[in-house]
Parts: C-alpha cells; structure tokens; sequence
C-alpha cells in the first residue's frame, strides 16, 4: 500500500493549526476536534480487537516504504494522519490488548488509566522538583502510600504516615530495570563505605545475588551499576525448589564469598518470575542478607499485584525486613505503561547516590527538607505526570474491584491448568501460581524428550501463525515449555476454552503426522 500524499498540491488550501495566519498547535478547536477522533478510534479499537489477526504478518521495514522514509514538508488535514494509522500502523501491531493474547505477562489496561494518561500528556508537566511540579509529586506520593496500603506495606516504606513525613518513601519509575539500577547503585554506594574503600576503588571486591530464574534485565543491570561481571551470582534452581531461590544455597556462597575477602552487597528476590511464575521466600532470603548486611530487593512487577488479595499477599512475607520492593500496576493493575512503583525502606540511601543540586533547580522548599524531589530516586532528571493516571484507577474502581480483576484472571487460569492436567496429551509442568500456566505436550510411548521438545516448538508455531492466539515459551529443566499467561483486560473465560479448542485441534493435527509417529 503506497502511503497518501501530503505534500501542498494535494491539499492545497490546507494548513494545519493555522488560524488568522499564526501556527497555533494548540488551538483548542483543532485540540477537541483530534481529540474526538482519536478516542472514536480507540473506542473502535478496543471493540474490533478481538477479530484481529493478534500477531501481524509483516516483515522489517515495510513501514517505511508504506508511509516513504522522508517527513511532510507542508501541512495535511488529520483526517489524512487518521487514515494513515488505520491503513498501515494497526496492520502491523501485536495486539497486546487482544483477549486472545496469552504469551507474556499481560498489559493491562483501563478507562480511567487511559483518561489519566491523556490528561497527564495534556498538562505535559516534568517535575523534577516538588516546586516544578507541586500537585504532580503530592500526587506521586499520595497514590505510592495508598498502594502500599493495599499492599500492607509497613510505614517504614511510605512517604508519609500518621506521625508526619516517614524515613522511607517511593518513586514511579518507567520500567523493573530502572527499579534494580538506582537500589544497586545505591546498595553499591553503602557497601563501599561499609567496606572503607577509597572512592570506587574497592568495587571489584562487591558481590551480588539472583537465582538463575531472575528476569535478565538484573544482570543487565549489574554491569550498569559497575559491577564485576565476575561477581554476579546466579545461583541455580531446581524442581525441588519448584524453581524458587534455596537460601541454604544462598548462605553457602555468600559465606564463601565473604570468606573469600569480597564484600556481599546486594540480593534480587523474586515474587512471580517472568519464566516460570516462581516465588522466592522474602523472609528467609532477608535472613540470610542480614548476617552479611547486604541489601535486599523484591522484584514483584507482575506478581506484586495479586498481592492487594490477602489471599496472595503471604508470598511477601517478611517484606519489612527488606531494603526495597517495586511492582509494575502496568502488567497487572489496569494501569497503562509506563508505571513501576518503587519503595526504599531509607529514601536517603537511595537519594544520597543518586542526588543533583544545580544552581538553576535550588528553591526554598527543597532547602527546607520537608519534600525529597523524585529526580533524586531516580537515573534522569527530568519526569512524567506517572502518578495520575494510578490514583485515577485506585480512586475510580476501589480496592474491591482491583480485587475481583485479579480474582478473575486467576481463576481462568485455574480452568486452564484443569483443561490441560484432564488431558493425557499434556502435562503441566511446574506449579501454577498466580495465573500463569506452564504446561507441554508430554514425551508419551517410545517418543524421546527431544522429539517431545520439537513437537512443542511446532505446536507454538502453528499456533501463533494462525493468528487466532499468541503464546510464548521458555525452557524449564533443559525442556521447552508453552507459557500460557491469562490476564488481558478483554479477557473473559470463553477466550481461555477457545483457546485450549485450538491447542487440542493443532495437537491432533501434528500427532498425525508421519514425521511426528
């Protein structure tokens, strides 16, 4: 499809924002005018997503040629813009939004998010400074301290409690990575003066800690912060541990690390990990942190959520003897990206290392030390208006709400693991936790492990080229593993029995199959 012509002789009385001769961007006709547009086409969007195709068939660079590699020197009327997106842009998306989205852990999304958002874009703020951005950081800080009321979080994590401003506190940061980067850099900094070193001069000596099921962006993170890539422990798992960090394991090399003369500085705990679901026990992972006065940080970005359930919120567990948690409300509580909260059990720990004070940003308030400015949590200075669109969500939907949204999810992943440990075919493969479902066709007969593995890949395949599902995998104990994530806010149970319709379908399909015998 060639891209629509843009250029004065197509239209050639049409200047766009113009009005009595002066470019006006945001004049507030054309301001309501695109933006009706705009949310007639999300409203369609959101009501035809199903029927599409949820993964494109295209190939790299064909957006290019659709709309020419060169920008518009003249103007052109919205509508064109509009029509340009229809025709080339959602062609060419994976359909997050899909409800028969099932590959990674969903992005979810809501009305009162997307209103947030849109609000928050309109007032376009960057508040580095609470006096660049009063109500952007008041409101920051008020919705991380309500949330960690859902979460029970002790105060010593929020930014203000009953007796005034707390010594903890929290940020909303874009991603998970950024959350591990500042709390390395920040364990990184009292373990170098804990150890006396000379500046930077002892950082070789610094140790840190994953299981090997921690997301990779951890390990991506370490060498950000200057840590010894030889120093990075990822310790393994096993099904004896359904996956989840041992810390006798953690003990034995942590001790033999100190042993060894180098300095245990840091350790990732995770609750809901991105391969498989698995938990790591908070408690007794801080245990074993606290004999070396290492740092401990929580990774729940996707699990974080489930834990507003009291049901759920066992799996943090001895949270208040950590250093720091963050979860992302972008994967799993209808909160659009980008939008990872972090909390510090000592903000002045994390805002020590990572603080700017030019001349051009000095003002009374942050002299007076009743606020901390947020660029200080974080790596960059400038910052979004985050926290509108999370307190839109708590505030407009409640905590019971949230709550059945969660509840919800998890028990069609209960259907699922049901359909699938009722069918011989199958098995799954490690314990479901949350509502994410590890499962594969099962080695049966004189059917090796490897052709079982190959069986799978094809399954997937078809699966996903068939455009009526998308699924991921991973590899759990050296075999490859289907992950069927349930979560997509469009999501209702007949999406989850129609896709195990088309799972059992393919599967007779390929088991059919001479190559397959």
């Amino acid at each position: 499809m060639g891209s629509l012509d843009a250029n004065p002789a197509a239209f050639p009385a049409f200047n766009a924002g113009v009005v009595d001769g002066s470019f006006q961007p945001l004049n507030p006709d054309d301001v309501r005018a695109y933006l009706h547009k705009a949310v007639d086409f999300i409203t369609e969007y959101y009501s035809n997503v199903e029927s599409m195709p949820v993964l494109p068939d295209v190939k790299p660079g064909y957006l290019q040629d659709e709309l020419t590699a060169s920008p518009p020197a003249h103007s052109a009327p919205f509508d064109v813009t509009m029509k340009e997106l229809r025709a080339s842009v959602v062609p060419g998306m994976t359909h997050w939004a899909s409800p028969n989205f099932f590959a990674f852990f969903p992005s979810t999304n809501s009305a009162a998010a997307i209103a947030g958002e849109l609000i928050a874009s309109a007032m376009n703020t960057v508040g580095f400074t609470w006096q660049a951005a009063p109500a952007a950081t008041e409101m920051e800080v008020l919705a991380l301290d309500w949330l960690a009321q859902l979460l029970r979080l002790p105060t010593s994590f929020m930014n203000r409690t009953g007796a005034g401003r707390g010594t903890g506190g929290g940020v909303i940061l874009g991603t998970t990575s950024e959350a591990m980067l500042v709390t390395l850099v920040a364990a990184r900094d009292a373990a170098l003066r804990r150890s006396g070193s000379d500046g930077v001069s002892g950082i070789t000596r610094l140790t840190v800690y994953a299981a090997d099921q921690t997301h990779s962006t951890f390990f991506k993170a370490c060498r950000l912060a200057g840590f010894d890539p030889a120093n990075i422990r990822s310790i393994p798992t096993g099904a004896d541990t359904d996956y989840g960090l041992d810390p006798a394991k953690l003990l034995e090399i942590m001790q033999a690390d100190a042993d060894a003369g180098l300095v245990p500085t840091y350790i990732c705990a995770t609750v809901g990990t991105t391969s498989s679901n698995a938990v790591d026990p908070v408690g007794a992972v801080a245990d074993v942190a606290a004999m070396f006065n290492a740092w401990v940080h929580v990774d729940a970005a996707y699990a974080g959520s489930a834990c507003i359930c009291p049901e759920f919120r066992h799996h943090i567990d001895g949270v208040e003897r950590v250093d720091s948690i963050s979860m992302s409300p972008h994967k799993w509580l209808l909160t659009c990206l980008d939008c990872t909260c972090l909390w510090v059990r000592d903000a002045h720990r994390l805002s020590d290392s990572l603080e700017t004070n030019p001349e051009y940003l000095k003002n009374d308030v942050t002299d007076s030390g009743e606020v901390t400015d947020l660029k200080d949590m974080q790596v960059g200075v400038g910052r979004r208006f985050r926290g509108l669109k999370l307190w839109m969500v708590m505030r407009t939907y409640g905590t019971a709400k949230l709550q059945e949204h969660i509840r919800s999810d998890v028990a069609m992943a209960k259907t699922f693991e049901g359909l699938v440990r009722a069918d011989d075919r199958f098995e799954v493969v490690v314990p479901r936790n949350f509502a994410l479902v590890c499962f594969r066709m099962r080695a049966s007969g004189a059917m090796t492990e490897e052709v079982a593995d190959e069986m799978n890949r094809v399954l997937m395949d078809r699966l996903n080229k068939s455009g009526k599902v998308y699924l991921a995998h991973t590899v759990v104990g050296n075999r490859f593993v289907l992950r069927f994530a349930v979560g997509s806010s469009l999501q209702e149970e007949r999406h989850v029995r129609s896709a195990w319709e088309l799972i059992k379908k393919t599967t007779a399909e390929i088991m059919e199959e001479p190559i397959m015998q």
